[in-house]
């Protein structure tokens, strides 16, 4: 089951995207190609063309090129991928206004440093800065994940995976393109989206306490900070074998209410900490049916 920004960034990507290829393409208004019309509005246009609003660094991010199929897929097959479990640990509200900052701050990138190096007029679209940002994310996470994706064919750590991506984006971006190219790669969106994830994480809890505050979150543990990393607290556990089993002495747990609510279940604070640890240690397709009914209903009414 999709968490519920997984499920809106996927819906709404895709959808745009096939609203702009099957319905505005070759389709004229007043004169002009409509495509054209909705291309100077809402995607992200270089601050030398007098066509920038400030509104773009949000609308390009849902746009995507329109000449083929793979840009878009590769870029929703890697929200997907490493946004799934994001989502779940940080909540909606958290993972969603990351999302949107570091694809807001790539593009400001885009913007700033393409014309130092040579860039070319055209406007930007895609969602590959807010997805890079969510690459990093996963990578300081899940920093001993293994991570297996084009064009690595075998399983590397995701914080290893994370440095090779962004070595290859800066790589491309100081080398450049030629300004002749149909379609231009914006390597140094990908780049400010991955440097504002980092940003985030490390330094951004003031603004994601904010957004719980603004949402009315009570939240606690469900709301882990964001630089928190579920790898390293599990990494070198010593494992401890014995002979016979020994009686397990417990302390009464305490039970601890919260205004969540899931098929008339009242959720305790201690259940959803269950999940969140059962995450951390065996990742969210461990979970049982129910568990991930749980979790993602919580997330929806956050």
């Amino acid at each position: 089951m999709f968490p519920p920004v997984i499920r809106f960034l996927l819906i709404s990507n895709v959808g745009i995207w096939l609203v702009q290829t099957l319905f505005l393409s070759n389709r004229l208004f007043a004169g002009a190609p409509v495509d054209d019309i909705v291309m100077s509005l809402f995607a992200l246009q270089p601050l030398e063309s007098g066509s920038f609003w400030p509104w773009q660094l949000l609308t390009y991010q849902f746009m995507h090129d329109t000449s083929g199929f793979m840009h878009i897929f590769f870029n929703m097959f890697a929200l997907w991928m490493f946004g799934m479990e994001l989502e779940q640990v940080w909540g909606a509200r958290r993972f969603l206004t990351y999302y949107l900052v570091s694809g807001a701050v790539a593009g400001i990138a885009q913007l700033v440093i393409d014309p130092l190096t040579g860039g070319g007029f055209a406007p930007t679209v895609g969602a590959s800065g807010a997805v890079f940002g969510v690459l990093i994310g996963f990578g300081m996470t899940f920093p001993d994940r293994p991570v297996l994706m084009f064009p690595i064919f075998f399983p590397v750590p995701a914080r290893i995976f994370v440095l090779i991506y962004a070595g290859m984006q800066l790589v491309s971006g100081l080398l450049g393109q030629s300004s002749n190219d149909p379609v231009r790669v914006a390597h140094f969106a990908h780049l400010g989206g991955m440097v504002a994830g980092y940003l985030l994480i490390k330094f951004g809890q003031p603004l994601f306490d904010a957004v719980d505050r603004f949402g009315g979150s009570r939240r606690r543990r469900a709301a882990p900070t964001m630089a928190r990393s579920y790898d390293a607290e599990y990494r070198d556990v010593p494992v401890y074998t014995i002979s016979e089993p020994e009686p397990v002495v417990t302390a009464p747990r305490s039970v601890t209410p919260t205004r969540f609510v899931v098929d008339g279940e009242p959720i305790t604070q201690e259940m959803i900490d269950d999940i969140l640890d059962k995450i951390t240690i065996g990742g969210y397709h461990n979970l049982a049916a129910r568990e991930k009914r749980i979790l993602d209903e919580v997330s929806r009414q956050l």
